[in-house]
């Protein structure tokens, strides 16, 4: 287990071996912070893509190789964190990595917020969703209803027409019953012309009556058919989208709930995995070098001498190379023998030159 987080904290095995038990506890115990961090960073995420894909297996295998990265990243921010002969210069050093300290702080908190407070989250959740439904339902009933309260209207018209022609044949009838009584036109009792006339008038609007009901009856069936369709369809509509208001449960929607809470809580959970995730970093800074620091910077300076050795060594014979060479063309400068041949070569290539000019000029002619 002790060499295990060893592991986890990024140091030489072979270095640590050889310091003191204090010195290895000391990383055993950076090593546990960053191995328990990378865990959380596993769970967190593994649950904040479950509520993504709401699928345990996809979520779980996207959550470990999240949990490796963090597990990777921390790993790599304390191992290359050296100490220096000035907190300045730690602290200069430090600074960079502390900031991707804080926004894995962030990234590994905010999943957690959300499986902690997640009855709160559902509670405000289910208001949005009545708030919704209520919302959608207006909106739809905002496209039809202008429709149906016109056909409404048109129907009330054609009631009215109906009762107005009514009204009309009960006065021809009233009128026409009086004179037969002797109260009102002529005052005769009885059926004489004037009765016959008044009673004609009736009949033919009674008929007229008739007939309107009829033809208006048959046009007020057709718009409450048509009422009927259109309310059917508003409802259509509203089942319809009812289950998009239903799944409005995603990452982000629990992410804006999440927001609508007291935000006392959410900060002391942040800042826990912030304290977590940077304590391996501090507790560098605020350490003075230890045995496994002088041992490691030993190492170190003994490689980089070697190195510059090797370099100024390579240097050196490449000097040395290219002026040897230079000396050694400087003397063929002056060897006569080499004078001669390159004279005799040079001879032969003009004469060569001047035959092919010559066949050349010979075979245009």
């Amino acid at each position: 287990m002790k060499r295990f987080f060893l592991l986890c904290s990024g140091v030489d095995l072979d270095l640590i071996q050889n310091c003191s038990n204090g010195e290895q506890n000391k990383y055993a115990g950076i090593g546990a912070t960053v191995f328990f961090t990378a865990l959380m960073a596993t769970i967190a995420s593994s649950y904040a893509l479950y509520t993504v894909f709401n699928n345990m297996y996809t979520a779980v295998f996207f959550g470990i190789v999240w949990g490796l990265l963090i597990f990777n990243l921390d790993r790599y921010i304390v191992s290359t964190l050296r100490k220096k002969d000035s907190f300045l210069k730690e602290f200069a050093q430090a600074f960079p990595r502390l900031l991707l300290a804080v926004i894995i702080a962030v990234v590994i908190s905010k999943p957690l917020e959300l499986k902690i407070f997640e009855k709160e989250i559902n509670q405000v959740l289910l208001t949005e969703k009545n708030q919704m439904t209520l919302d959608n339902k207006n909106q739809i009933a905002a496209q039809f209803t202008p429709e149906i309260t016109k056909l409404q209207t048109e129907i009330s018209d054609l009631k009215e027409e109906i009762n107005l022609k009514e009204q009309e044949t009960n006065q021809l009838y009233e009128t026409y019953i009086a004179e037969a009584e002797g109260r009102k036109g002529t005052k005769l009792k009885g059926k004489g012309p004037v009765y016959k006339e008044k009673r004609e008038k009736h009949d033919a609007s009674l008929a007229q009556l008739s007939e309107l009901k009829k033809n208006n009856q048959e046009k007020i069936n057709a718009k409450e058919s048509e009422i009927a369709s259109l309310i059917q369809q508003q409802k259509d509509s509203e089942t319809n989208s009812q289950p998009i208001i239903a799944n409005y449960d995603g990452l982000m929607a629990r992410i804006n709930a999440l927001d609508q809470l007291p935000w006392m809580p959410s900060l002391f959970i942040f800042l826990l995995f912030l304290a977590i995730e940077t304590s391996p970093i501090f507790t560098k800074l605020i350490s003075s070098k230890s045995e496994y620091d002088y041992k490691l910077e030993n190492r170190t300076s003994k490689i980089r001498t070697w190195i510059q050795q090797q370099i100024d060594q390579r240097e050196k014979i490449m000097d040395t190379d290219t002026h040897i060479n230079t000396e050694i063309y400087n003397d063929l400068k002056s060897e006569e023998e080499l004078y001669n041949y390159k004279q005799k070569m040079a001879q032969n290539l003009m004469k060569l030159q001047a035959d092919s000019f010559f066949e050349n000029q010979k075979r245009l002619l």
